[in-house]
């Protein structure tokens, strides 16, 4: 960036002084220094679609390229495991910079952005964003290019193989394909309610994902029993799709927006003025995507269940008694501690249920933690989504732990593979809390969690 003259003079003695963004012993004067940088530089690229990319993303990926930190890559999970310098996110940004100067087009480099999980732990590890100081509102925009990346590639007709397959059966079912006994199908969508008696529509609506209405059922089966425990009023969608986000991740952004305006419209048609969601990619969508596509018009409430669960412990409307005698530690989704900065609430709701030893590690420390099961990597790269979620069991087995706690179906999967491996359960917050309140839940826990306790959840 180029900074151009300020309108207005600070004394140079001010200037040449060390600043750091939000000192309060930082000249005052500076304060009212105009910050402001040459507008887009004119590009000569021949393809339209990159030349505008790049005019819309060159600002963030220079941020990254010109400062020479590499610190993200230490906390990037496919890092971790891979070593491999062209999937780190500074190659990521600095891919960008190659592309404005016309070196490498989308084509090159879209099959190395598949290597990315979007877990943001890059973003929280960058010194660009801790200098900020919110950095969970002001953050170096790593996830964002790479969606964008591949959003370009999808738009320029390049496609990675399983994605591309993925949406596409997403597309014709309105929902996942995830892997289950039950058929993918609107049909089927609400089987996993079967017995509890919840009504359709109304003020507040339960959105369960793809992976918990098809395949790991007793997750919204422990949260719609809970809920009705407590008194809280829900019903289900008249119509449910999937959420999109999925898609949005892969590149597939259309889709992704016309999943959107269904589910929008759904809601309208039903009165509905809050979503309750159980999973954190849900929640992703719902706040950030949504508004994006719809603007002002998007005015649903986005709540989060395991953020009402520590309400209604803290208001005595539920109250833990079944002793849940496990050593246990917490996984913290990714969407929710790195992208959202909630951490707290699920370990308010941990520490109420009885029986329970939990050995935790620091906030930091979990900023590394991932499965490896987001930004479709188990999609189009299984095994290092297994490799991932390896090593996370790891580091929870250091810790001498038989469970881990999970608070997002879509990690459950693959780290309940690599647990069993280690002979660690890997069960979900709500089932655990569901447990603690004597509800016997029925469902399914998915195919390793089924085996390890003989069917315990049906």
């Amino acid at each position: 960036m180029t900074q151009t003259e300020p309108e207005r003079t600070v004394r140079p003695d001010a200037l040449q002084r060390p600043f750091t963004p939000g000192d309060p012993g930082n000249d005052p004067e500076l304060e009212t220094y105009p910050e402001t940088v040459h507008g887009p530089v004119p590009l000569e690229l021949s393809d339209r679609r990159t030349a505008e990319f790049v005019e819309e993303w060159r600002n963030a990926s220079y941020n990254c390229y010109s400062s020479g930190h590499k610190f993200c890559r230490e906390v990037c999970p496919v890092m971790q495991v891979t070593r491999n310098e062209s999937w780190t996110p500074t190659a990521f940004h600095a891919n960008v910079v190659a592309m404005e100067k016309g070196e490498l087009e989308v084509a090159d480099i879209a099959a190395d952005y598949v290597n990315c999980t979007q877990c943001g732990a890059c973003e929280l590890r960058c010194p660009n964003t801790l200098f900020t100081g919110d950095f969970y509102r002001f953050r170096t925009r790593t996830v964002d290019v790479v969606k964008a990346v591949r959003a370009l590639a999808v738009e320029s007709g390049v496609h990675q193989p399983n994605w591309r397959t993925w949406n596409a059966r997403t597309d014709d079912r309105t929902h996942e394909p995830v892997l289950g006994e039950t058929e993918i199908s609107q049909e089927n969508v609400r089987n996993w309610a079967e017995g509890l008696d919840i009504p359709i529509g109304g003020e507040t609506v339960l959105f369960v994902d793809c992976e918990a209405a098809f395949y790991r059922t007793a997750v919204p089966r422990a949260v719609a029993q809970i809920l009705q425990r407590a008194g809280y009023e829900f019903g289900l969608m008249g119509e449910q799709w999937c959420c999109g986000g999925p898609a949005a991740e892969m590149g597939y952004v259309d889709q992704a927006r016309r999943f959107a305006r269904h589910n929008l419209d759904n809601w309208r048609a039903t009165g509905t003025k809050r979503v309750l969601v159980l999973d954190p990619h849900d929640y992703i969508s719902f706040t950030e995507d949504y508004p994006k596509y719809f603007g002002a018009e998007f005015d649903i409430e986005v709540v989060l269940v395991v953020e009402v669960l520590a309400d209604l412990l803290a208001q005595g409307k539920l109250t833990p008694t079944v002793p849940v005698n496990r050593t246990i530690t917490y996984h913290d989704p990714c969407r929710l501690n790195k992208r959202k900065g909630i951490w707290e609430e699920p370990r308010q709701v941990l520490r109420s249920i009885p029986g329970l030893t939990f050995h935790d590690v620091d906030r930091v420390t979990q900023w590394s933690y991932c499965s490896g099961g987001g930004g479709g990597l188990p999609v189009e790269k299984p095994e290092l989504t297994a490799a991932i979620s390896e090593r996370r069991l790891g580091h929870a087995a250091e810790l001498g732990v038989d469970t881990l706690v999970s608070a997002c179906p879509w990690s459950e999967r693959p780290l309940s593979e690599a647990g069993d491996k280690r002979d660690i359960d890997v069960i979900d917050i709500h089932e655990i809390v569901a447990e603690s309140l004597g509800i016997e839940v029925g469902g399914s826990r998915g195919a390793v969690g089924d085996r390890r306790c003989g069917g315990c959840a049906k």
